[in-house]
């Protein structure tokens, strides 16, 4: 496959990105609701509609810098509101609710290996759409998958952080969440020591090459 331009990049990296984001958002509020609470739909959070979601800076302009030149994706979007208090059993509906996100990322990254096969399947007949949906595909993959796993970390205000919070003795689970007004300082002290990617790349790598097999399989 020919080496991309930036504009090019941009052009097949967005979607991809945009999606990502959006459904994992969506996904939380669909399981706020499904669990009781009403709030995320209320606010009009609970839908598919990226304008809802996106945070300019966060959403678009820093995941699509940051690939472009590092290709790794970091990013975040409005948090969609959730009040735990409407929950039947508040920790446990909590931690299915944060686990909704990565696990949308993880069935997106599914889908965006399929639409990778039928690209590659493509080329060899020289169609015109082959190579764009390939490399949208692969991009989709690896975002998708980033997404999941940096969500997984078990630091509030991450979904991981918020699954431990909730599995954690009431004492313990208390103490994780006071670092949640510190959660991001800690992440970007994480990333530019490079321990972040230290800790990711192994899980990442190991599941693009599940995903790699799937996309031979199919």
């Amino acid at each position: 496959m020919l080496e991309l331009t930036l504009i090019q990049k941009i052009a097949i990296g967005l979607l991809p990105i945009i999606l990502a984001v959006t459904v994992h958002e969506a996904a939380h509020a669909f399981a706020a609701n499904f669990f009781g609470d009403g709030t995320a739909k209320f606010l009009g959070r609970m839908t598919l509609n990226p304008i809802k979601h996106i945070d300019p800076l966060g959403t678009i302009i820093v995941p699509l810098v940051m690939f472009v030149l590092t290709s790794f994706v970091f990013g975040w979007a409005k948090p969609v509101p959730i009040n735990v208090k409407n929950f039947k059993n508040p920790r446990r509906d909590m931690a299915l609710v944060a686990l909704a996100g990565p696990a949308s990322n993880i069935v997106m990254a599914f889908g965006w290996a399929t639409l990778t096969a039928v690209g590659v399947a493509g080329l060899s007949s020289g169609a015109w759409y082959a190579e764009p949906l390939a490399l949208m595909g692969q991009i989709g993959i690896f975002v998708n998958i980033l997404l999941a796993v940096f969500n997984l970390l078990p630091l509030p205000p991450l979904d991981g952080g918020r699954v431990l919070v909730a599995v954690l003795p009431p004492a313990a689970a208390n103490r994780v969440s006071q670092l949640e007004p510190w959660g991001f300082v800690i992440l970007l002290f994480l990333l530019f020591t490079h321990v972040l990617s230290a800790i990711l790349s192994p899980i990442i790598f190991t599941m693009l090459g599940w995903f790699n097999g799937f996309i031979q399989w199919i």
